[in-house]
Parts: C-alpha cells; sequence; structure tokens
C-alpha cells in the first residue's frame, strides 16, 4: 500500500527494537549493503538504502521521532535490508547530518519534523538522484502536488480534525470549565493541534450552551516552551496552567507532556492528560493512570509505506496528506478513562467524525483544501 494518494491506511506499526542511534554528526558508520532484488520475495531493488534524521526530540522521545523510526524499520526489516539513522542533537545537526547519508550512499532519506523541511529541501535539490520524504512540512507550502524539488515526498497529518474531537472530549471531562494546552514552539505542526483542540471545545459550548475556556492558545498567541524538551521550561509552561485551574491539559511537543505529567502528579489534584502523535497509553505507560485520551498522526504507517514503496522501485513524490477519513489521524481510546467520561461522549464523538468527514462540520486548518 503507498500513500501517494489519502487512502485508507490500516494497522499501526509495532515497535521494533531500537537500533543505536548515531549522535548528532559524528563520525559516519559504514554503511550496511542493502538488499537486492529477486534476493527473496518481497525484497528491495538492488542497492535500495534507506536513512532518517532525526529532530532534536531524539528516536527515543515516545512520539513523532519515534513513530517514525518504527515505520522505518518495519519496512526495512520487511524487504531485508539495514537502514542507517543519524540523531540530531540541535538545528545546527541538520544540514551536516543530511551531508552525512548522502555521502554515505542512501538512496532514500526520511526526515522527521517541520523544522528539517528547509535544510531537507536544499539536500533533495542538490541531490537529485536521491529520494526524500519529508514528513510535517509541504516543502512548497502551496499543496498543488510539486514540491520545490521533485524527488521529495511530504507526508502530512491534518491533526486538527482528531485534537477536534479531543478538545470536545475534554470540555466533556472538565468539571472546572478550564482547559488548557501549551507547545514547544510556534510552528504550525504544533499549532494545528492547538487550533482543532480549541475549535472542539468552542463546539461543545454551541452545543451545550456551556462556557468552558480555553488557556494557553487564543488562536493567534499562547504558551511555548522554545523547543522539544521536557525541561524547566516545560514544567513552568505546564504549572502556569494548573495554576489557574485547569483540570485538563494538552502538552502539543514530543516529550515535553513528561514535564506536564510531574506538575500534574506534583499538584494533588484531579487533572487529566492529553497525549499527541502516538497512543501515548501505549508507548509511555509511565504516564498511562493520567491519559484522558491521545491525538494520533499514523507517521509509523506512513514512513512504513513510502519506505516499501521506494524499495520496490515505486516512489511517488505526490503529497500524502492524512485525515479522519482515510484514518492518517485519529482519537485513541479512552483506555483508564473510560468509565470516567460521559457514558453518551463517544457516540457524540462518532457523530461529530462524521460531520467533519462529510464537510457538515467544518475544522479550520492550515492543511485545509
Amino acid at each position: 500500500m503507498t500513500l501517494s494518494t489519502p487512502k485508507k491506511l490500516v494497522g499501526i506499526s509495532a515497535a521494533a527494537g531500537l537500533l543505536v542511534a548515531l549522535a548528532g554528526c559524528g563520525t559516519a558508520p559504514e554503511a550496511t549493503p542493502s538488499g537486492s532484488a529477486g534476493a527473496e520475495p518481497g525484497g528491495a531493488v538492488d542497492g535500495f538504502l534507506p536513512c532518517m534524521v532525526s529532530d532534536f526530540g531524539g528516536f527515543d522521545d515516545k512520539s513523532f521521532n519515534q513513530l517514525g523510526f518504527e515505520g522505518l524499520q518495519k519496512a526495512s526489516e520487511a524487504l531485508g535490508v539495514k537502514p542507517i539513522t543519524v540523531q540530531s542533537d540541535s538545528e545546527t545537526d541538520f544540514a551536516p547530518n543530511l551531508q552525512n547519508l548522502v555521502d554515505q550512499n542512501c538512496t532514500m532519506i526520511i526526515t522527521v519534523g517541520f523544522a528539517l523541511a528547509s535544510a531537507a529541501g536544499e539536500s533533495a535539490k542538490a541531490n537529485p538522484d536521491i529520494e526524500y520524504v519529508s514528513i510535517d512540512d509541504p516543502v512548497d507550502n502551496d499543496f498543488d502536488g510539486k514540491t520545490d524539488a521533485p524527488n521529495i515526498k511530504p507526508l502530512l497529518f491534518d491533526t486538527s480534525q482528531a485534537a477536534f474531537l479531543a478538545g470536545y472530549a475534554a470540555a466533556s471531562y472538565s468539571e472546572a470549565d478550564k482547559v488548557g494546552t501549551f507547545g514547544g514552539q510556534p510552528y504550525p505542526t504544533v499549532t494545528v493541534f492547538m487550533d482543532g483542540f480549541r475549535q472542539g471545545v468552542e463546539y461543545w459550548n454551541e452545543q451545550k450552551g456551556e462556557n468552558v475556556e480555553v488557556l494557553g492558545w487564543d488562536g493567534k498567541d499562547g504558551v511555548f516552551t522554545g523547543g522539544f524538551t521536557a525541561n524547566q521550561d516545560a514544567i513552568n509552561a505546564a504549572q502556569g496552567l494548573v495554576d489557574q485551574g485547569v483540570d485538563v491539559l494538552l502538552p502539543v511537543g514530543g516529550p515535553i507532556y513528561q514535564s506536564a505529567a510531574s506538575v500534574i502528579r506534583d499538584s494533588g489534584r484531579d487533572i487529566a492528560l492529553i497525549g499527541v502523535d502516538a497512543d501515548v497509553y501505549e508507548t509511555d505507560p509511565s504516564v498511562a493512570e493520567l491519559l484522558l485520551t491521545s491525538i494520533r498522526k499514523l507517521i509509523d504507517v506512513g514512513v512504513e509505506d513510502a519506505v516499501t514503496a521506494a524499495g520496490k522501485g515505486e516512489f511517488d513524490a505526490a503529497p500524502f496528506i492524512g485525515t479522519l477519513e482515510n484514518d492518517g489521524v485519529g482519537l485513541a481510546p479512552f483506555h483508564d478513562f473510560e468509565s470516567k467520561v460521559s457514558p453518551d461522549l463517544q457516540g457524540e464523538l462518532d457523530t461529530i467524525k462524521a460531520g467533519i468527514v462529510d464537510g457538515s462540520i467544518t475544522v479550520d486548518s492550515y492543511l485545509a483544501q
């Protein structure tokens, strides 16, 4: 299955055993020869070598970098090849890490995250014989199916749609009538979650005649930590919202949810956490008891499909946009909170999802077509 056009995504990639990621742009390892076509059923074309550069969240962020890594691992195992991965510790690592992989004769390079898009675009233009996949950035920003470089495929996810459902659920659950959100950096791929979340709360208010407040994001300005690290800045951001009385908290930005979890525990209050990207209940059991739900985007499946297609000589640079309709985004189960939410909530969410899919409910997003 390819993701060259929006299609139904099926399944979720299982976590493969993690390879040791290369830190920064240090000494390049020897490239492992890839499998050859015809070696076994489903094998890759001769010389195929897929590679990946992480954002500075790292491959063990239990979020978008890890999901991309898992998709690469699953496809590579099925194709019979051994990928190369390089971890970025800061934005200054992006360009050197990309060149590192070019020098190792990678035939496909996957870049994880919006922050890498500019460096990926430049590398793709300079190396037209290499196939690229850019996760979370359209590269050309006009969504006309033509990227700045014809050898780079964008994988995009309209998480505002799934976040709309999460916002509605948060408003339904909240007893304080205050919910909060904060982000890592004000990238469109971060604020798209916050936009959808806010719109979902507003829809609840319209439907129920209530006035649940959203703190941390007003649609233009909000609370951001300045990075994607679980650090004191993330703790301060979460603490500021908790101090204002929120009882549902949505952190958007990889591992910063871990800081939010520590603030929730220290508060001694009944505050629910909402995860992003992965179903965090499954990827990080240490915070499972706090999670109302998670806003999922199937980066792992998207990467797996793109790598598999390229490995079979069928690379397609057409952008893919994950939506509720094609199951590229979605809302995770309530898990331990299932007995705590309204018994009517899931049915209402199913109706809202159908309305978003058929267009009767509009969700504003920078990815809206």
